[in-house]
């Protein structure tokens, strides 16, 4: 029986989407569909999460300034036409650290709300002679689809990004509504050709897993602990001077332009719901009304378990649903302010002008 995508009805179940299949359901090397695959995959997430479970790893090269990060190419899929490992074909991963896990939580969350701009990921476990021990030592990791058309800036300090940009810049052009019929006017700052709506996206995104390091990588917006990366780099003291706050991990693709791409999703599951960035919702006027109906829907918890079921690897080495619970239920705790945040005040919602 061949699987279909999309086609869970609403009349089966409150939340769309959320029939966990039963035991024996189609499985397929760690993926498991079921009969039918939850409507916010795209069949193209479907081929890229094959590829990256379960296709034989054939190459592997190091990251520049990421010595915990191995690229790996996989064997090209029977009759394709690109070569094994081919890149530039999209027959890459970044496998990374174990402890980026939440990375791939992440990967649904971004699909479960219809944000679309995370690179697939799965949880996996490596083996093989090719790889260091240290990545098959057995246990499950991340191995996050590799773009081939990001685009980098040709600087060795600032390579993380498409363009250079500054917490001011960012904010001006937020005011600017950049992309959504404002711009640049004389004496004011330019544009970066990204869509205004794309912010909105991030900044949600960012909010419900408190990603810090692109919009506020100097954690002006909470009070970091003295072990925190911001202060042992000496960034959080810059905080007194707007000026030179950068964003970081700001991408878009050659593809794309006008669209951002969430990469290094791996946020802070266990950051303290006293300290919520909400710098990180700063400027944003609007959000994207089909992402805030499925908060506001009470089904996130439900939609998430029934899209990590897929994962295998993922599910069983976080204990199930009842080892997935607590974690959903921060991201359900974190919604739930942010939806009070959207009330208080009197933020609007957008809906999509375009298939994401």
């Amino acid at each position: 029986m061949g699987l279909r995508v999309g086609r869970h009805s609403a009349t089966t179940s409150r939340c769309p989407g959320t029939l966990v299949p039963v035991p024996g359901a189609l499985q397929e090397g760690s993926l498991r569909f079921g009969e039918e695959i939850p409507p916010w995959f795209s069949a193209d997430d479907v081929q890229k999460m094959r590829l990256l479970a379960g296709a034989e790893v054939v190459s592997k090269a190091r990251v520049p300034a990421h010595g915990q990060v191995l690229r790996v190419g996989f064997r090209a899929p029977m009759g394709a036409a690109a070569a094994d490992g081919d890149c530039a074909a999209g027959l890459c991963g970044l496998a990374k650290r174990p402890g980026d896990l939440y990375e791939v939580l992440a990967f649904h969350l971004d699909r479960v709300l219809a944000l679309n701009r995370s690179l697939p990921a799965v949880a996996r476990r490596l083996g093989g002679h090719l790889l260091p021990y240290r990545y098959t030592d057995g246990a499950p990791r991340p191995v996050v689809w590799w773009a081939p058309d990001v685009r980098h800036l040709h600087d060795a300090d600032n390579d993380q990004n498409s363009f250079a940009l500054g917490w001011l810049q960012y904010q001006a052009l937020l005011r600017q509504r950049c992309g959504a019929g404002g711009g640049a006017a004389p004496g004011r700052a330019p544009c970066v050709g990204v869509a205004h709506a794309e912010w909105s996206r991030l900044a949600l995104f960012d909010f419900l897993l408190q990603v810090h390091d692109r919009l506020d990588r100097y954690c002006c917006g909470f009070e970091p602990e003295p072990g925190e990366p911001c202060v042992q780099e000496m960034l959080h003291a810059k905080c007194r001077n707007p000026a030179e706050l950068a964003l970081v991990h700001i991408l878009v693709r050659r593809s794309a332009p006008s669209r951002l791409v969430f990469i290094d999703n791996a946020g802070r599951p266990q950051h303290p719901e006293a300290k919520l960035n909400f710098r990180l919702l700063q400027g944003i006027d609007s959000f994207p009304e089909s992402a805030v109906a499925v908060l506001r829907s009470g089904c996130l918890q439900k939609m998430l378990l029934r899209s990590l079921y897929v994962d295998r690897e993922l599910w069983d080495s976080q204990g199930g649903s009842e080892g997935l619970r607590p974690l959903l239920q921060t991201l359900e705790r974190r919604a739930q302010i942010f939806l009070r945040y959207l009330r208080e005040h009197n933020l609007g919602l957008f809906r999509e002008t375009a298939a994401p």
